[in-house]
């Protein structure tokens, strides 16, 4: 059982540090040829959780050598267009000046109903409204509608906005303040102390959540 666990524990600890240095993406963010690794990375590190009988060298040995030449591979995608053309393709114009592109749709099996829930999760529920549609390398669609469709935003309005204002920080996270946090507001504890106390709350220890700008708190919830 021991072994079973350290094993298991130095695995779990290989994908974990494996994942890291392959970068910050969301599963529905990767590249093809990332995904591709992603999964032969659980499938390989699999066998030696579930077969003792295999050398854990076995297990982690084609792992990093995935890690490596997905590093090595994410180099040259940086440095030649023409190699990320050719592992992560091009993105396609689905609709452009309002118009659906047919014959794009059909090279990328793309169907109607995929376009319609990409445009719905973007806001846009008409598709006469969009000017243009890209659909990225990683799957994603980006839309671009006309201009008179566009959401109201202060600019358009002629309104100066602040540009002074912070923006919004976890300040306490479960009765445990975040000092990093507090000081990308400019702030300090006796100030979150002060703050604290005229939301009436005695001590931190019975408050599990507070979010606050430079301003003061603009939420706070406390522990049931």
């Amino acid at each position: 059982m021991a072994i079973s666990m350290v094993r298991t524990i130095i695995i779990y600890a290989a994908m974990v540090i494996s994942m890291r240095v392959m970068g910050k993406r969301q599963l529905g963010e990767l590249e093809p040829a990332e995904f591709v690794v992603a999964i032969l990375i659980a499938d390989i590190a699999a066998s030696p959780l579930s077969d003792h009988g295999t050398p854990l060298l076995y297990g982690l040995a084609p792992v990093l050598t995935l890690v490596f030449c997905e590093v090595i591979m994410s180099f040259f995608v940086m440095k030649s267009v023409r190699f990320r053309r050719l592992l992560s393709g091009t993105p396609s114009v689905i609709i452009e000046k309002g118009k659906i592109s047919q014959a794009e749709m059909k090279r990328n099996r793309y169907t109607l109903d995929e376009l319609a829930e990409h445009l719905r999760k973007s806001g846009v529920t008409d598709i006469s409204s969009v000017k243009y549609a890209v659909l990225e390398t990683d799957g994603s669609l980006s839309a671009e509608q006309y201009e008179a469709d566009m959401p109201v935003t202060m600019k358009t309005l002629g309104l100066d906005v602040p540009e002074e204002a912070a923006t919004a920080q976890l300040i306490v996270s479960d009765g445990v303040i975040l000092n990093e946090n507090l000081h990308r507001i400019g702030q300090d504890k006796k100030w979150l102390e002060t703050q604290v106390k005229k939301r009436g709350f005695s001590t931190l220890d019975n408050i599990f959540l507070i979010i606050a700008d430079k301003n003061g708190i603009t939420y706070s919830l406390e522990k049931e």
